[in-house]
């Protein structure tokens, strides 16, 4: 008689949890219930009516949901990671909520108002096969869904699902924009990237040690001139973050990732490191390093030595010394660096003005520190670009004294180098002085990214666009992830914008300002690009922000924002502002 009762139909599931829920609850019960909370009432629910599906039930951070078909299931899924990552970029690392999604298609059991079976089981064991943000579907989903949907897909094989007897091909959704990015392909040579080291020392204080840490394996490791390192910023975007480093490696393009954390206790430090091969997850090493604090650089070379001698057994013992060598052997003046670069990196008046002043103590301690007076010369450039006009920062003397002092002190050092030779472009005019001291730290680090993005702006200066095309294009793949790629960026959109190319230069320059709303040089290409392009609804829109972030600025202020050797580019892009209403 049961038997009789019993429904069946063919359907859609979609089944999804949170990432570590138990671990969010653990460090904040009430505030991870209340950010699901909101999450779900602005985000999951929301979309799931949209697309038609049927709430089937929900489990403390799981939800079981019915859709008519599977591409209404997986055009829900898509719109709700995007969203989640959209909204979780505003909100610390460690407190993110993070959905994985299982889709699947198959035919189930109707009773009252819930679903039993096959279909749902093979739904929520593709939900646990998810990475955090990631979507995993059936072969039959994958199926339905194709020629109806321009998503891509990465087929991941045969896999064997806990508790369903045969296997089942699984293919993951390959996200792109916030909620993910498409695998990049490997180099040609050997590729690794350093995630930032877990501070255990429970004090947030020691956290920019632990970052320095990291910082110095990097900045030694790029000078590995055969291997490829990704830059620190790209690195540092998975800092807060538990990661699969697999995707990891998918995402950045590497094969090898360098993990590990740092424990400070008094005048005592212990680091701990492992190698992992992305491709499979496989630990090819791992070593504990424990000394006192005053030899912290001896225990950073070893750490390096191990990790380059796992991946190339072979390497010259000379470009090994040659790593070892440091910025600084004063671990005061190192402190007030690290703490100077941490601030720097907020790109925000206040900030960077008190970046000036730790990396001005860095001096003080070191007086022949010459990354410190690089990055302070820098300081004056971005307060120059973004046309913040308060404050010491006006100084052009100063700066190019600072970057003078960079270029002489750190001839063997290519952050030195670069940051000081970009910042005397724009202090002294002199581009081809500045592009020879950039050459010359790229030669020393191939793989400084951006290094790379200050040479594609210097040879927009020179006149050589394709080169600085070239330039952009290295330094965006050496760091794919980086929080300052929206100079890279707009330099892309501005060779697109002396070459008559509006479209693309706007496009570009879109995408700057999408990564950074208020980067001025940005908004000022975005505006020009549209003025000439004669679209004046883009046009107003561009100049509207502009207005609200600098009402003061006018086209006789643009002489010293430009790196423009040839009279035909300034004449341009004088044009362009002017067409689009700013003020003479």
């Amino acid at each position: 008689m049961a038997a009789q009762l019993m429904k069946r139909r063919l359907t859609a599931i979609f089944a999804a949890d949170v990432a570590g829920y138990s671990r969010l609850m653990a460090a904040d019960e009430e505030g991870t219930l209340a950010r699901l909370r909101v999450h779900r009432e602005m985000v999951i629910d929301p979309q799931i009516k949209n697309y038609g599906g049927r709430i089937i039930k929900t489990t403390g951070d799981g939800i079981l949901v019915e859709f008519a078909s599977a591409v209404d299931a997986v055009r829900c899924a898509v719109d709700i990671q995007t969203a989640m990552a959209e909204r979780s970029a505003t909100e610390p690392q460690d407190k993110c909520l993070n959905l994985r999604v299982g889709i699947n298609v198959g035919d189930v059991i109707v009773e009252g108002g819930d679903l039993y079976g096959h279909g749902v089981n093979v739904a929520a064991r593709l939900e646990a096969l998810a990475e955090p943000g990631g979507i995993c579907v059936s072969d039959r989903v994958h199926e339905d869904v194709q020629g109806k949907l321009n998503i891509p897909f990465e087929h991941m094989g045969d896999c064997q699902l806990k508790n369903i007897a045969r296997p089942v091909q699984v293919y993951r959704v390959r996200l792109t924009g916030a909620a993910g990015r498409p695998a990049l392909p490997l180099p040609d040579r050997p590729s690794i990237a350093v995630l930032p080291f877990t501070n255990m020392s429970g004090d947030p204080e020691q956290e920019y040690f632990a970052d320095g840490m990291v910082e110095e394996i990097i900045t030694a490791l790029s000078r590995m001139r055969w291997l490829f390192v990704i830059a620190r910023n790209s690195s540092f975007t998975y800092k807060g973050r538990s990661v699969d480093v697999k995707q990891v490696g998918r995402e950045l393009g590497v094969r090898y990732v360098l993990e590990g954390g740092v424990r400070r206790a008094a005048n005592r430090v212990r680091i701990t490191a492992q190698l992992i091969d992305a491709s499979n997850g496989a630990h090819l090493w791992a070593d504990r390093f424990e000394g006192a604090l005053d030899d912290i650089f001896d225990l950073q070379d070893q750490v390096t030595e191990k990790a380059i001698g796992a991946i190339a057994p072979r390497l010259e013992q000379a470009e090994i010394e040659r790593a070892k060598r440091k910025p600084t052997g004063s671990l005061d003046a190192y402190d007030y660096f690290l703490r100077g670069t941490a601030k720097f990196h907020q790109w925000n008046l206040e900030p960077s003005e008190q970046a000036l002043q730790l990396f001005y103590k860095a001096i003080e301690v070191d007086p022949d520190f010459s990354l410190a007076y690089g990055m302070a010369a820098w300081c004056y450039v971005r307060h120059k670009l973004n046309h913040w006009t308060t404050g010491r920062l006006q100084d052009t003397s100063e700066a190019a004294r600072l970057a003078r002092q960079a270029v002489e002190l750190g001839r063997d050092n290519a952050g030195a180098l670069a940051t000081g030779g970009f910042s005397l472009a724009y202090v002294t005019g002199d581009l081809d002085e500045a592009a020879s001291f950039v050459d010359r730290a790229l030669m020393l680090d191939p793989n400084l990214a951006s290094g790379w993005s200050f040479s594609g702006w210097l040879r927009i200066g020179l006149g050589e666009p394709e080169m600085a095309l070239d330039h952009f294009t290295r330094s965006m793949r050496l760091s794919p992830l980086d929080p300052f790629m929206f100079v890279a960026q707009n330099g892309v959109a501005f060779v697109h914008f002396l070459a008559g190319r509006y479209s693309e230069a706007s496009s570009w320059a879109g995408k700057a300002l999408r990564e950074k709303s208020n980067y001025h040089p940005a908004l000022r290409l975005l505006a020009a690009s549209n003025a000439l392009a004669e679209q004046p609804e883009r046009v107003e829109q561009a100049m509207a922000r502009l207005r609200q972030l600098d009402p003061t600025l006018r086209i006789s202020d643009l002489r010293g924002l430009l790196l423009l050797r040839r009279p035909e580019d300034v004449a341009k892009y004088r044009e362009g502002l002017r067409k689009a209403g700013l003020p003479e």
